[in-house]
């Protein structure tokens, strides 16, 4: 029998969702990308379940992104305007995770075991709280492989960090080491993987012990004050039109074909 992709764990009124790809650093698949939206998706209507934490399985990694190879590359002009290549970019997988996670109506916290890149990083922010083990590497690199993030990312990234760090975090595509994560305030807390564990789960019981409808009431109205600031249509048009021309352009293919080969690309802006 072929192991679970995904792990449910259940104490109380906390639940916990364990990306269970130990060997692929916890890469985020199709299929666990279905997975995780069915899982949260059921919890989130389970109003016992009132605080939320996803973690990785092993010690090395919360999750290492999005698979590299499975980023379409081979739009034509064409193809850019047709209502497949309009469905990949508008209802990819990961948006409709990240969506769901953020509107998740009770609290939930990222227990940061390892490795949190590109979509793991999103992830992460799409978390109320991230608690960190003081062995993370974070980051989140699509300007180092030719990608414009989709824009629902780029603001879920500002909303919990701020727009300075945002705009740092995404310009420079870096992978920041635990000295730099506590600095930069990429997790709110980052304590020794050994204790990791411990300290998550008595936040979690102590959240999950407060009034339900403090809680989601309370989330909700965070959430409201933060939707204040989504694109508008036009905005949005825009942004789908730059995130097309990066699927079309060579410098997509270029950081690819870098990146499985483990050097710096050579990018011509086309």
């Amino acid at each position: 029998m072929a192991e679970e992709i995904l792990l449910r764990e259940r104490k109380g009124n906390v639940g916990t969702l364990i990306l269970n790809r130990p060997d692929k650093l916890n890469s985020m698949s199709v299929e666990l990308l279905l997975e995780l939206i069915k899982a949260v998706n059921e919890c989130a209507a389970d109003d016992t379940i009132r605080c939320l934490v996803i973690t990785g399985a092993g010690d090395k990694a919360f999750c290492a992104g999005f698979d590299i190879k499975s980023i379409p590359t081979n739009f034509s002009a064409k193809d850019a305007q047709s209502l497949e290549a309009k469905a990949i970019r508008a209802n990819m997988p990961i948006e409709q995770l990240m969506n769901s996670l953020k509107n998740y109506p009770y609290p939930t916290i990222a227990m940061l075991n390892g490795l949190t890149i590109g979509a793991g990083f999103n992830l992460a922010m799409c978390c109320d709280i991230r608690i960190a083990a003081d062995t993370v590497l974070m980051g989140i690199p699509p300007a180092k492989l030719g990608l414009v993030y989709f824009p629902g990312g780029i603001k879920q990234v500002a909303e919990a960090l701020g727009m300075a760090r945002a705009r740092e975090v995404f310009f420079t595509g870096r992978i920041y080491g635990p000295e730099e994560v506590r600095r930069m305030g990429l997790a709110h807390q980052m304590v020794p993987a050994a204790e990791l564990s411990n300290t998550t789960y008595r936040l979690a019981e102590e959240i999950s012990e407060n009034a339900p409808l403090s809680l989601k009431g309370i989330k909700k109205i965070l959430n409201m004050l933060e939707a204040q600031t989504a694109l508008t249509e036009t905005g949005q048009k825009e942004a789908e039109l730059l995130m097309a021309q990066a699927f079309m352009s060579e410098d997509l293919k270029e950081g690819q074909l870098a990146f499985l080969q483990r050097r710096k690309p050579q990018f011509k802006g086309r």
